[in-house]
């Protein structure tokens, strides 16, 4: 039975897309993984640069620190609920057994898209946490295409006892405890972040984020299992209130130092500061990030296991934090298209998002709802008017004057859901 199993095992690591498959069906055979044995209750933070342009990419280790308690999973420690755009494998040295795995995107791989990328070579933060090992671990990163192939990869050593590995023993901000859960071994916890707001504002943030979670947790599959989540408000202060639109000629130095006009994009509004992001998170319980900015113009973005970022001060702000909580927390694609879009997904190639398909496998997409008629192929999503398709007409991931998901998107967020909480 061994042997069929790792054999099965070799065969689907051929496509990358399938190698989430192969995670899973090793856990469920393998006997169960011990957080305990492989860690301590601690977090060890991973700060990369990822740099290059369309034709070369590279992947540098920029710091490591670590800090107290550790936020994440401590079950199915070795699979993927979902393969992303980047995968951190973590190695114990000794046994040479996978003990830690995780997936995420990124925007400089949004950034390779852009026609920009084609003549310049530029560099991007990452950070990433990881469960802080009891013993030298060796940390390998991989980046893929939109073909599924890897385009950039690194590895490297961390030893628990290095001298060099930053200790963070303190927040450097205060936070409140928004929603507590009964049964904190066994929830996700979700961290809103404070952008552009002074600190005689702070409490208009708190009244945001407040909001902003009752917006989360009025959509299904979050309505039922809303007891399965922590959240806290960071108070991380600016010295002025609002943030950059450089088209606009205004740029403020807030403490994320978030703007619009990202890759040219009006309304496109990021940071590229993460380093600032973690360095304002040290100490505080969370795995996934909220930032909400404090500015009336229109905007936002969401990348996933990176972060949700949403203006505050308009119509459309519970849609768009919502919307934008499905890409970084849930992988969800968008679900509308562009008569012009550049693409991102071409049919040799199942997207790893859950709610879109080429149909290169549906499979493993969502027929149980096109069986049970709570879902069909309707062509266009991803940005493309061909070639791709969604599961409903309309869904939070297309409109902004749509209220729920869809029953593609509840299925695959209540599958992650139950990924990171179930025993």
């Amino acid at each position: 039975m061994r042997f069929r199993i790792v054999n099965i095992y070799r065969l689907l690591i051929m496509n990358r897309y399938f190698l989430v498959v192969a995670s899973l069906l090793l856990s469920i055979t393998a006997v169960c993984q011990n957080f305990d044995e492989y860690f301590s209750d601690a977090t060890l933070r991973l700060d990369y640069v990822f740099a290059g342009n369309r034709t070369s990419q590279a992947i540098y280790l920029d710091g490591l620190s670590t800090s107290p308690r550790w936020y994440g999973r401590r079950v199915r420690l070795d699979a993927l609920p979902l393969a992303g755009n980047g995968q951190i494998t973590v190695t114990d040295s000794i046994s040479g057994r996978v003990v830690y795995r995780h997936s995420f995107s990124t925007l400089f791989q949004e950034w390779l898209s852009t026609e920009e990328s084609a003549t310049v070579a530029r560099s991007f933060e990452n950070v990433f946490l990881v469960p802080m090992p009891k013993q030298t671990v060796k940390i390998s990163v991989e980046l893929f295409d939109y073909h599924s192939h890897v385009m950039a990869s690194m590895q490297h050593y961390v030893n628990p006892s290095d001298v060099l590995i930053r200790r963070i023993d303190k927040s450097a901000h205060t936070h409140l405890v928004l929603q507590q859960p009964a049964d904190t071994a066994h929830c996700i916890n979700i961290a809103f972040v404070a952008e552009g707001y002074t600190a005689c504002q702070m409490g208009k943030f708190l009244d945001d984020s407040r909001r902003a979670m009752e917006a989360i947790f009025d959509h299904e599959p979050f309505t039922s299992l809303r007891d399965k989540f922590r959240i806290v408000a960071v108070e991380s202060a600016s010295d002025v209130d609002g943030t950059s639109e450089p088209s606009a000629g205004k740029w403020l130095d807030t403490v994320l130092g978030s703007h619009f006009d990202t890759f040219y994009s009006t309304r496109y509004l990021t940071t590229l500061r993460l380093k600032r992001l973690h360095d304002a998170l040290a100490c505080v319980p969370y795995e996934h990030i909220i930032v909400l900015v404090n500015t009336s113009k229109y905007g936002g973005g969401g990348i996933y296991n990176s972060y949700d970022l949403s203006y505050t001060d308009g119509e459309y702000f519970e849609p768009v934090v919502v919307h934008e909580f499905g890409h970084s927390f849930g992988g969800l694609a968008d679900e509308y298209e562009y008569s012009n879009g550049d693409p991102m997904y071409f049919a040799d190639t199942e997207p790893w998002e859950p709610n879109i398909t080429t149909k290169c496998d549906f499979s493993v997409k969502w027929p149980n709802l096109v069986d049970s008629g709570e879902a069909a192929l309707i062509e266009g999503g991803g940005y493309l008017e061909k070639g791709v398709w969604r599961g409903c007409p309309d869904c939070r991931m297309r409109t902004n004057k749509v209220k729920d998901f869809c029953p593609v998107c509840r299925q695959a967020l209540s599958r992650l859901i139950h990924f990171y909480i179930d025993p």
